[in-house]
């Protein structure tokens, strides 16, 4: 009986010893901790959605284009996010999806930041999947190509558009918060937060976080008669 039972198990392919099995999975535990983390520090926008494009996970770089946490994105839809340019773009995709073919298929795709800028990009829409017979998931890949910069209307200029998140990133930056802090205190990871001061430094034109703060003060970001830093009161 016990040698039938070793039969069964090796013909399933499972482990029919406990502590191996104990190993493989602390093993796929490890595995899955580090591409959770390689995604953490990927400065590229990245998401991985299920067959009918609800997000799983999605890593920093993607959440911050909405000013969200990555776990605020999952149980979306990617397209409440994203505006494919031509939608005939995305019916290959979803022939992909049931025939199980496994290629790239590039979207142009546009959407509005958690600032209000209009941005453009390409999204790589990839079906991937742990063995050929599994159920496919869609790992997104965003590449940001511009953003609409018309000039404000009037002889005033407008404020610049940040995100909350960014915001107070900004006002504990100019309080000399430690970035470890910062994160903390937003509820990101470091590289996160680190993210959002590249892009604003990209953004304004200005390199390290001492010009940064003084054109967030420059552009009325920040409120010059508050301290602690705080964001001016039409920002928050």
């Amino acid at each position: 009986m016990a040698e039938e039972r070793g039969m069964d198990l090796r013909a399933s392919g499972l482990p029919g010893d406990a502590p191996v099995a104990e190993a493989w999975r602390q093993e796929a535990i490890t595995w899955r901790n580090r591409v959770m983390l390689l995604l953490d520090r990927l400065p590229l926008p990245v998401a991985l959605c299920d067959a009918d494009g609800v997000i799983l996970l999605a890593n920093p770089a993607m959440a911050a284009e909405w000013g969200m946490l990555s776990g605020q994105m999952r149980g979306r839809n990617a397209l409440d996010f994203f505006r494919p340019r031509a939608t005939t773009r995305l019916h290959p995709i979803g022939e992909a999806v049931r025939l199980g073919r496994r290629s790239r298929y590039p979207v142009e795709v546009t959407w509005s930041t958690a600032g209000g800028v209009e941005r453009h990009g390409e999204m790589d829409v990839d079906p991937v999947s742990d063995t050929p017979d599994a159920p496919p998931a869609l790992l997104l890949l965003l590449r940001v190509l511009g953003e609409r910069t018309d000039p404000p209307a009037g002889d005033v200029a407008e404020r610049p558009r940040v995100s909350e998140t960014e915001a107070r990133i900004l006002a504990l930056t100019a309080g000399g918060v430690t970035t470890a802090r910062v994160a903390k205190a937003v509820g990101l990871t470091v590289d996160g937060v680190n993210y959002h001061l590249g892009r604003l430094s990209r953004r304004w034109g200005v390199r390290g976080k001492t010009a940064l703060v003084a054109r967030a003060y420059a552009l009325g970001v920040l409120d010059s008669g508050a301290w602690p830093p705080a964001a001016a009161p039409e920002v928050r």
